[in-house]
């Protein structure tokens, strides 16, 4: 994978996950995929499986007005790790909130992921 591939990669990541649509999503992995939620966390959370992955996310909706950018950190062959921000509006029930990324990628012969490792922090949480 080349910085550009990854780059465009994240890119179509971002656009299902605004758009909400099983095929896109299903879109970015492999079928056999493994995508991990803040792993060693006490709330860690692995999906197994294209299809679980896609039925876990469109099972969460975020609310309208989010953003997020990712770029690539480091790529090297089929792995890469990438960095970026997500940001939620303030709502009635709290300020708005930004979480700091940190993506660990690994990508199948065909560009798509096989292996999704996230991390993530709230921005003055303190952890």
């Amino acid at each position: 994978m080349t910085r550009t591939e990854v780059q465009g990669w994240l890119d179509r990541y971002v656009e299902a996950w605004r758009t909400h649509e099983a095929a896109p999503i299903a879109d970015l992995f492999t079928p056999d995929a493994v995508y991990g939620y803040r792993p060693w966390h006490r709330d860690d959370v692995t999906v197994r499986g294209r299809d679980a992955i896609v039925a876990a996310w469109l099972d969460t909706v975020d609310p309208p007005g989010w953003e997020a950018r990712y770029e690539p950190y480091a790529v090297e062959g089929d792995r890469a790790v990438a960095v970026g921000t997500s940001r939620y509006p303030a709502t009635d029930d709290q300020p708005q909130q930004t979480f700091h990324n940190a993506f660990l990628l690994h990508f199948a012969d065909d560009g798509r992921c096989a292996e999704f490792t996230e991390f993530y922090m709230l921005e003055g949480s303190g952890g």
